[in-house]
């Protein structure tokens, strides 16, 4: 006969092994998930945009932010992740990113919302390279599964132009 610790064994790789598969049809489940995340920023005003002592641009922004992510919370979505970035190219680097504000959305009743702020980071580029420039205002997310892989993915918001001159 088999001894105990044998049994024991034979028991808990069973179940190790249950769990794993379980693990696994619960990732492969997510995929099965339309999503449609939508988002608006609006940029309501530039409190300041300024030449720094040491040469570097500096903003300040009001924005109104409003997302709605429900789409991205399943059984299996543990929080998410939301950062919300300027974009734009200079001749030194074609795309410089500045993180303007984040947040972590705990669960589906919190993914709707609507904030107005000021940039939480500051939006700094090293030179002058920000004076009536382009950009584009990308909302980020990280989706951060219970078990699985996480992911992410973005909404792109053109049509953004700091002013020719400083204020």
């Amino acid at each position: 006969m088999h001894s105990f610790g044998y049994r024991a064994n034979a028991l808990l790789t069973f179940a190790i092994t249950i769990l794993a598969i379980m693990c696994a049809m619960a990732s492969v489940s997510d995929n099965f998930n339309s999503l449609s995340p939508t988002s608006e920023v609006q940029v309501l005003n530039i409190n300041w945009f300024q030449k720094k002592p040491d040469g570097d641009d500096e903003v300040s922004l009001t924005l109104n932010i409003s997302a709605n992510l429900e789409s991205l919370f399943t059984w299996n979505t543990k929080q998410v992740f939301v950062f919300l970035a300027a974009e734009y190219g200079t001749p030194k680097n074609a795309l410089n990113q500045v993180s303007l504000w984040d947040g972590i959305i705990p669960s589906k009743e919190h993914a709707k919302f609507s904030i107005h702020t000021t940039n939480k980071y500051r939006f700094i580029d090293q030179g002058s390279n920000l004076r009536g420039k382009n950009f584009n205002l990308t909302l980020h997310w990280h989706v951060m599964p219970k078990t699985g892989k996480m992911f992410a993915d973005k909404i792109v918001m053109s049509g953004f132009r700091l002013p020719d001159a400083y204020r």
